[in-house]
């Protein structure tokens, strides 16, 4: 294909995307409650397990402070559940236009790769979300007794899906190394002699991302991480076998 050709197939896929984004926000508008409470749950379960952190008695609220807030962060909860919904055609469309460039054996790695990017993705993000309480005690605590803090809303829910996203993207690892080592960029040789960069590499990332900060969350999210790194390498070889 020709340089304008990539191009137009992109653009097509692109439209698909943004197609399947807005499919997926229709039920997503109906579904807000459920998923607002879902994301608050962590809050409440913080300050069950750390009352002095109340801002005041009652039941666990968080707060906006404007007036069109809560329809912004509606539609920005919307359009997360949407995309999260879209996911499968997006990752579809994302094979799809790599096709073209693989051969005949490697384009019957397409159900395995969005199978295993669906399923790796979702232990990233849970195992985000079960760690969120500790993750505010840790952050919430550095400001000292005395001080209570009046969440808004919206920068929490910011805060929630930022952290889940970088959980869900890091545990896609495996899934892009043997995609790099099926286009010919990378090969199982050289992964396995990058072993200790990758391995420091991967301790580094864990604890920039980590939000409780603790040793335990590290090496929780450090561990699966690098024997992912295995895996990949291994398949690599699998794959260059089936070649041969």
């Amino acid at each position: 294909m020709s340089l304008m050709e990539h191009l137009e197939e992109l653009r097509r896929r692109l439209i698909i995307c943004v197609i399947a984004l807005g499919a997926g926000s229709l039920p997503s508008w109906y579904l807000y409650e459920p998923l607002k409470d879902l994301l608050q749950k962590p809050y409440c379960t913080f300050l069950s397990e750390n009352p002095s952190f109340r801002p005041f008695e009652g039941p666990c609220a968080l707060y906006i402070s404007g007036p069109i807030e809560g329809f912004t962060l509606k539609l920005k909860i919307v359009l997360y559940l949407g995309l999260v919904l879209a996911l499968p055609v997006v990752l579809y469309q994302l094979w799809m236009f790599i096709v073209p460039g693989l051969t005949n054996r490697e384009r019957r790695y397409a159900f395995p790769f969005i199978a295993s990017a669906l399923i790796l993705f979702a232990g990233g993000a849970i195992f985000a979300y079960y760690s969120m309480p500790r993750g505010l005690s840790f952050l919430l605590g550095f400001a000292g007794e005395g001080v209570v803090p009046l969440l808004s809303f919206d920068r929490y829910v910011s805060f929630v899906v930022l952290v889940i996203l970088a959980f869900g993207v890091s545990f896609l690892l495996p899934v892009l190394l043997v995609f790099l080592e099926m286009v010919g960029v990378l090969t199982p040789q050289r992964l396995a002699s990058w072993r200790r960069w990758a391995f420091l590499g991967i301790f580094v990332f864990a604890a920039a991302i980590t939000p409780t900060g603790d040793p335990l969350t590290l090496f929780t999210l450090a561990v699966p991480m690098y024997l992912f790194y295995e895996a990949a390498i291994l398949i690599g070889r699998l794959l260059r076998r089936q070649k041969a």
